[in-house]
């Protein structure tokens, strides 16, 4: 079993290291599947900072100053195959606080807002039911309207304090510092703790001033967030509570700088986490103090192994599995993971990580990965990456992310932590690939996954119930749209005949599909478009606007124009952004100004109404807006 202690930079932190040199002195090796006394219910603490990945000492990393965080892991156990099933915060938190999938709910795009069913619980109603007093500090952002009786209060005031004497608590207090918008307002280059010119930038990331200094500025607010940390946990020893407490630390995803947050590379989905374990609770650990777990374990865990530490049955629907407590299950051979649209850029990918690999899935190979949207490029590193790249300054590896995608990708994370060398057209690596195609496959199928149905057509199909119902009922043909998926990613140019062969079904998805694959292989013989031709007056609006991609590429620009004109002026919001992100790749898109000018003019852009700010982009584009 590894030890971190030697990776622990000595820093004094006065009481807390006292208190923290303790626990660690008081914790003994536990034996698996020992025994104790019946123990009163423990307090439960989540400490979740948002949008970092594992950048601190206890990981590894040299260049950060995390004292509180390391000397946490060195009294805990530290989690080195922790992933968010997301790498955004709404569907990752949707996926926590459920413990489902969010792409099996209806709950993956960003800010969806799609109702779940009754009886899946946010998981703190089981432990208020229990007699935790249960309270959230501050953030929620789950991503459905449902209703939530679970909290105590939930509020930036809530506090474990309150509860009456005696009583269990659950508490979640979230740390800000770390979020992405700290980039978006520059440290003067004096206030920072870390030196820019000694940042060891990824090598997807070009070499800019400004690349460097939102590095460092990253790692100032890292630090930062150790330090709140810090003060937290030495509060929580002198309010007397830390002998009866398990702590969890974790972040909420990965991020932050361009290429992590919301893309599904190690990058943006591993996090770190680190629990420690009392003394008097040492015996629902599965390590001793000080160690290092491999155990995959994916925030669809948390909730069922929360509600295994405080004694409470795990509910049968719930799709993760506890890693901790008396119904600890064994350990899962991969993570799943998954990207769907991030605010207003369109996309589906899907992968598994086991131990090792790392294999992606990428339903819209034709879209570049790193596609602009107006939130990640308020932050000065990805206007200096953009206007690199437009140069002509940019290398292979940190061009390849503005242009379109392979359909597979398969990465060796452990001796490739960048995920640079794409192993998937390797034949050495083929039966893994074969075999974690297959994993994919299975979870896809066994969770029931929403994406299959673009998103505005699902919203109309599933109107009057939810989506994870309506996926589950006897109106959706489920096998016959996913292998229609299965065959648009896959095909050749020999399999034409079998995607044309989709264009006819009853099914406006299956036809979706058709039309990808067409769109995706890029043919445009004649032939071709006579049979795509009368999809541009699909009932599907999504249909419509893969055929006007289609016909476009294929010279027909005007008339793909006036599709997507109708998609405007017809749909709703969300083949809005569909619409207008197909526009994008359209170098006479100009000329539907005035249309999308009139969406723009709808809302405020700084409500979040994702076709406001798509189309705020075309119009920043052709020089007629600024965002």
């Amino acid at each position: 079993m590894k030890d971190i202690g030697r990776r622990i930079k000595s820093t004094a932190t006065g009481k807390l290291i006292k208190y923290l040199g303790l626990l660690a002195a008081l914790a003994a090796v536990l034996l698996p599947g020992c025994t104790s006394p019946q123990q009163e219910a423990p307090n439960i603490l989540w400490l979740v900072s948002e949008d970092n990945g594992p950048f601190l000492g206890c990981y590894g990393d040299d260049f950060a100053v995390t004292p509180n965080l390391d000397r946490l892991a060195s009294s805990g156990i530290l989690y080195s195959r922790a992933f968010a099933n997301a790498p955004v915060c709404a569907p990752a938190r949707s996926t926590i606080i459920t413990g489902c999938y969010a792409s099996s709910l209806g709950t993956l795009p960003m800010r969806s807002q799609n109702p779940i069913p009754d009886n899946i619980k946010f998981f703190p109603e089981y432990l208020r039911e229990a007699g935790y007093y249960c309270t959230n500090c501050a953030k929620e952002d789950y991503n459905t309207v449902k209703e939530f009786k679970g909290w105590h209060e939930s509020s930036r005031d809530a506090s474990y304090r309150n509860r009456p004497d005696g009583t269990p608590f659950f508490h979640v207090q979230n740390f800000g510092v770390s979020h992405e918008s700290c980039l978006h307002t520059r440290v003067p280059i004096e206030e920072l703790t870390h030196d820019p010119a000694k940042v060891k930038l990824p090598p997807y990331h070009p070499d800019t001033p400004d690349m460097r200094h939102d590095w460092a500025q990253y790692y100032h607010k890292i630090s930062e967030l150790d330090g709140q940390i810090g003060e937290f946990l030495a509060q929580l020893e002198k309010d007397g509570l830390a002998e009866n407490t398990i702590v969890f630390y974790y972040a909420d995803h990965g991020g932050v700088l361009g290429r992590s947050k919301r893309y599904i590379y190690e990058s943006g989905t591993r996090v770190p986490m680190i629990i420690h374990f009392p003394e008097k609770y040492k015996h629902l650990a599965s390590r001793h103090a000080g160690s290092v777990e491999d155990r995959i374990v994916s925030f669809v865990d948390l909730a069922p192994t929360v509600l295994s530490l405080a004694g409470i049955e795990v509910p049968g629907y719930m799709q993760g599995s506890a890693f901790l407590g008396k119904q600890k299950t064994e350990d899962p051979e991969y993570a799943f993971l998954y990207r769907g649209r991030m605010d207003e850029r369109m996309d589906m990918s899907r992968a598994v990580r086991d131990s090792r690999f790392r294999y992606i899935r990428n339903y819209m190979p034709w879209r570049p990965a790193l596609q602009k949207l107006e939130y990640l490029w308020r932050a000065p590193s990805m206007k200096s990456w953009e206007k690199a790249y437009k140069a002509g300054e940019c290398n292979e590896v940190q061009s390849r992310f503005f242009e379109p995608r392979p359909a597979e990708e398969l990465y060796d994370a452990e001796a490739d932590p960048w995920e640079l060398n794409n192993l998937a057209e390797n034949p050495e690596y083929a039966d893994v690939l074969i075999r974690m195609r297959a994993a994919l496959d299975l979870k896809m199928k066994e969770t029931g996954d929403s994406g299959f149905v673009s998103e505005g057509q699902l919203s109309r199909r599933a109107e009057g119930t939810t989506i994870y119902d309506y996926l589950r009922g006897d109106d959706y043909p489920g096998k016959e749209i996913s292998e229609a998926a299965a065959l648009s990613v896959n095909a050749g140019s020999g399999d034409i005949k079998k995607l044309t062969a989709l264009l006819g079904n009853k099914d406006s998805s299956v036809r979706y599909w058709g039309a990808a694959g067409i769109l995706r292989l890029g043919i445009k013989t004649p032939g071709i478009i006579t049979e795509v031709s009368p999809l541009a007056e699909d009932e599907c609006l999504d249909v419509r606007t893969l055929t006007a991609e289609i016909l476009y590429k294929a010279g027909q620009k005007d008339r793909a124009l006036d599709i997507i004109r109708g998609v405007l002026k017809q749909g709703n919001v969300m083949e809005t952004v569909y619409a207008m992100n197909a526009l994008d790749y359209m170098d006479e898109g100009i000329k539907l100004k005035e249309e999308v000018s009139e969406v723009f003019q709808r809302k405020d852009p700084e409500a979040r109404d994702y076709d406001t700010r798509a189309s705020g982009i075309l119009l920043e584009k052709w020089g007629l807006q600024e965002m």
